[in-house]
């Protein structure tokens, strides 16, 4: 059914009949919010955090939807109100806001200055509810989630509701994680809080205008401010959520395609990596291991016993080898599978108007939808995954959980199905993570999921961009999606590598698929199987480039898992638009082609055949080519030199980044001995850096103040100290020493001393592997490299 000239004459009738006109009463107070009494229903402002607000209007006869984006975790803030004949202003932190008394209109400030401001504000008609608000000139609106539109989506109507967009390259209106969010560059956050089906406009129909709307839901948004977009973000996870630490492994190399149709297939598959050299930590089994055909089979829920005859027996070896298995499912039983009567004995399955199970045709065969708001049918499904869990499965895979198909007239638990289409996999989410947490408690539950909701990164989902075209075309809007997601607290956002659709095979694409890849949150190769998406089944110079970029992910590990920590304690994501580098500079909210990755890394896929320079706007400061250590002054656009075994990569100067030796899997991970990189540049005179570690596996090490910050800093004028200090607790597995390398990049200082001791040169590199401490100075390529054990809580390098 196509919504589109249903609301727009919906939209054309509320200017005169439906926008909502209430009248004032009385108000009053209640811990941290604020209720406004109206002849009309109560309107409820809370503070969920400091500069954060949820406005919420209960209006009479509106069906409220509980909020699935605020955490119970969400602290609150004290309120202060202030009256007046004409309003009332609500001051939580930096964010004010105001209510008109007449109109109950509001308006938001930041330090006096206005932000943002509601239009007619709240609308409710019997098939539309929503918001409505100013936009300002000049304003840019990041958001919506994922969308193959421009990072700026000002301008743009976008529909609300989770939908799959097959084999999509460079525009897409339409996918599968959408958010009914924006982030304003007048730097506030605001969410519609409403899981409906409906629409964002973000100025398309009214160029002044941003509209939110749905067919029902929660009549509700939260709106938030800081003076940085980091701390806007921060912001907004202290109320949705943080993504719990994942394991170690997550950020490691996955084997996956679909599918590997059986047991003796997987091995060849996990040998093959070993043969090769390059590093594994994870297989995916996609839908064939529960059924040898694609249709037929989907919801046995039970591995085939003629192509997987020891299930368990491979999971263990597996497990042994350091390799975690992951099994992918469906909320979809179909009525041709193994477990279709028990389904319906245990009332698991959404229902018709008639309270039967609602049956209906679909690609995989005719099925049922598994109602995951209900808690009986949560316990029905479960028991599944807590056998698989007993075999030993590592992680989840979710999939067609926008869902896939919907019909509309299904009922669920708490409502229809285009009322809580949007939250279908946030809840599906909600529920393994819950009980995964329960029978595992010291376990860092996986839960890949393409569908959700805003809020569903407190349940570890790890989402995905859908089923990309495999094309130069797929590769291109691969930075914006993630970013966008990232910005709205899905930071782990990915896509599959080498792309999903498609029978083509382009070695040259591939190759800059899996390099950009290293600098991607999950590392994950993934394709339908006419073209195999591993990279041991292509040619040496394939498994040449990029297995020594898979290794150089495995080296990068401290730093990546660095970037984790600070995920889980700020919300900060790990891939970072180029904005942050310069929040003035508004042109900088459109950038697409290049990223951060972390405070140290900027990153330029190359996106085009044939690319040997690539022209790449470089933030201000000084950054270093990571691969050829050219000097670059930012502000400005450069051309940077590639070729096939190179993208452009840059490091900021004053970048501290910790680095390993080369390992085959996160379960023979160390940090016992540590390569510290410090890029020098005399523009740089105070640095500080920081690296995480703990065990890298049980649940709620930050928490438990089960882990160590080792944290680096240096002052260099005339004369350097740099410092090292270990901070932090006690660990599982913790080093009592660690051998440290620190390489000092652009830098001719070699005489230093340790603590007081003066350390002495080496004439080689080898000869200083060798010892336990000394110096060496490469001319050729002003490198110097200073080895120590760090035994003590903090230690000192003075050079001279």
């Amino acid at each position: 059914m196509n919504l589109r000239p249903i609301l727009f004459g919906v939209i054309t009738l509320l200017a005169s009949l439906e926008i909502l006109a209430v009248d004032y009463q009385s108000h009053f107070t209640s811990d941290n919010q604020v209720t406004i009494v109206t002849d009309s229903g109560d309107l409820r402002i809370s503070a969920l955090a400091e500069n954060v607000f949820e406005v919420h209007y209960k209006m009479n006869g509106i069906k409220q939807l509980p909020s699935y984006a605020i955490s119970n975790d969400a602290p609150g803030a004290e309120v202060t109100l202030i009256e007046s004949d004409k309003e009332l202003r609500l001051i939580n932190g930096d964010l004010v806001a105001v209510i008109d008394k007449a109109s109950l209109n509001i308006r938001y400030f930041r330090n006096d200055i206005l932000i943002l401001e509601e239009e007619s504000g709240y609308f409710g008609h019997q098939a539309l509810v929503g918001f409505r608000f100013k936009l300002q000139d000049n304003e840019k609106l990041i958001g919506g989630g994922e969308r193959v539109l421009g990072m700026d989506r000002r301008g743009h109507r976008m529909p609300l509701y989770n939908r799959a967009h097959y084999g999509y390259t460079t525009e897409s209106n339409q996918m599968n994680y959408s958010m009914p969010a924006v982030l304003s560059s007048n730097k506030y956050l605001l969410l519609f809080d409403n899981t409906a089906k409906g629409a964002m406009d973000l100025g398309h129909t009214q160029a002044d205008v941003m509209q939110f709307e749905a067919i029902g839901g929660r009549t509700a948004y939260i709106v938030t401010t800081g003076d940085t977009y980091p701390q806007i973000i921060e912001s907004y996870t202290e109320v949705t959520g943080r993504q719990p630490l994942p394991a170690r492994w997550t950020l490691g190399n996955f084997a996956s395609r679909f599918g590997y149709h059986s047991e003796a297939e997987a091995r060849d598959v996990v040998a093959k990596f070993q043969a090769a050299n390059i590093p594994l930590d994870a297989i995916i089994f996609d839908l064939f291991w529960f059924g040898k055909d694609i249709q037929g089979h989907m919801g046995n829920l039970a591995w085939d016993p003629e192509t997987f005859p020891t299930p368990e027996t491979m999971i263990s070896d597996f497990a042994k080898e350091g390799v975690n298995t992951i099994v992918i499912t469906e909320p979809f039983i179909l009525t041709s599978s193994k477990q279709w009567q028990s389904a319906v004995d245990a009332n698991a399955l959404a229902t018709n108007l008639a309270g039967e199970p609602r049956v209906f045709d679909f690609y995989f065969g005719e099925t049922g939808l598994v109602d995951v708001f209900d808690e009986n049918a949560k316990a029905w499904f479960w028991q599944y995954y807590a056998k698989l869990h007993e075999q030993g499965i590592a992680g989840w895979w979710g999939d067609l959980g926008e869902p896939e198909v919907h019909p509309h007239d299904m009922l669920h638990a708490v409502g229809t199905a285009d009322e809580i289409h949007n939250v279908y996999g946030h809840v599906w989410a909600q529920m393994v993570y819950e009980n995964h947490r329960k029978i595992a408690p010291n376990e860092r539950p996986f839960i890949l999921m393409r569908s959700g909701f805003a809020g569903s990164q407190r349940y570890g989902l790890v989402p995905w961009t859908g089923d990309v075209s495999r094309s130069w075309g797929g590769l291109k809007p691969q930075v914006e999606l993630s970013l966008q997601m990232g910005l709205l607290g899905m930071a782990y956002t990915h896509s599959d590598l080498g792309g999903f659709a498609g029978d083509n095979w382009d070695k040259e694409m591939y190759i800059r698929w899996l390099q950009y890849g290293v600098f991607q949150p999950i590392y994950r190769p993934h394709a339908q199987e006419q073209v195999a998406p591993e990279p041991v089944f292509h040619d040496e110079q394939v498994q040449q480039i990029v297995g020594d970029y898979i290794r150089l992910r495995y080296q990068l590990m401290p730093y990546n898992y660095t970037l984790a920590y600070q995920n889980t304690t700020s919300g900060m994501p790990l891939m970072r638009p180029l904005f942050f580098t310069d929040e003035s500079n508004m042109e900088l909210i459109d950038n697409k082609e290049a990223y951060l990755w972390g405070d140290a890394f900027l990153v330029s896929p190359v996106t085009d055949s044939g690319t040997s320079e690539q022209e790449v706007f470089v933030p201000k400061g000084v950054w270093f080519d990571y691969w050829r250590e050219t000097r670059y002054e930012g502000g400005m656009h450069h051309s940077l030199p590639v070729d096939l075994n190179t993208i452009p990569v840059l490091v900021k100067a004053g970048a501290f980044v910790p680095m390993v030796d080369t390992f085959m899997t996160t379960q023979a991970y160390s940090s016992e001995s540590l390569k510290v990189h410090y890029y020098h540049d005399d523009s740089v005179t105070h640095a500080s850096g920081e690296m995480f570690e703990d065990d890298g596996k049980t649940f709620g090490s930050i928490e438990q103040q089960a882990y160590e910050l080792l944290e680096f800093s240096a002052v260099v004028n005339d004369t350097a100290q740099f410092t090292f200090n270990r901070a932090g607790f006690d660990y599982q597995g913790k080093p009592e020493s660690r051998s440290i390398t620190l390489v000092l990049h652009n830098w001719d200082k070699t005489e230093v001393t340790f603590d007081t001791q003066t350390l002495a040169r080496v004439s080689s590199i080898d000869k200083l592997a060798g010892q336990n401490q000394g110096i060496f100075y490469d001319a050729d390529n002003k490198l110097t490299y200073v080895k120590f054990d760090w035994e003590k809580a903090s230690h000192s390098l003075d050079f001279k």
